[in-house]
């Protein structure tokens, strides 16, 4: 790996961390400006504060696991990737259940019961 890719690397992680910070602040003002504003409708704060903290942690989440993913993907590049093994063999499919023609029957449909009422006159 040569020196300007390290760089770009290094610059890649700085700004996508700085974009991580910048979208946890701005949903953090989001949410402060919004419970200042409520006054104290404690149901509706408990919703905006439960929400932010939603959003902030998976926005972080999300960062972290794709520059984890990221890195693993790279240094299996780097090291030649993973050590080659051979598939496992596949066990052979069960045979089907042998029949015979015929033997599958088909229930008839049931009659309906007479009924004991007289016609309407």
């Amino acid at each position: 790996m040569g020196g300007t890719e390290i760089e770009l690397e290094k610059d890649k992680a700085k700004f996508g961390l700085l974009a991580v910070m910048a979208s946890n602040v701005a949903i953090v003002a989001v949410a402060v400006v919004g419970v200042w504003r409520l006054k104290g409708d404690t149901s509706v704060i408990v919703g905006i504060l439960t929400a932010a903290f939603t959003a902030v942690s998976s926005m972080t989440t999300a960062y972290l696991g794709i520059k984890a993913v990221s890195n693993t993907a790279r240094s299996m590049t780097l090291a030649g990737g993973p050590a080659q093994q051979q598939p496992a063999p596949t066990p052979a499919a069960p045979a089907a259940p042998a029949t015979s023609v015929g033997t599958d029957a088909i229930p008839a449909p049931a009659t309906p019961a007479p009924t004991s009422e007289a016609p309407a006159s």
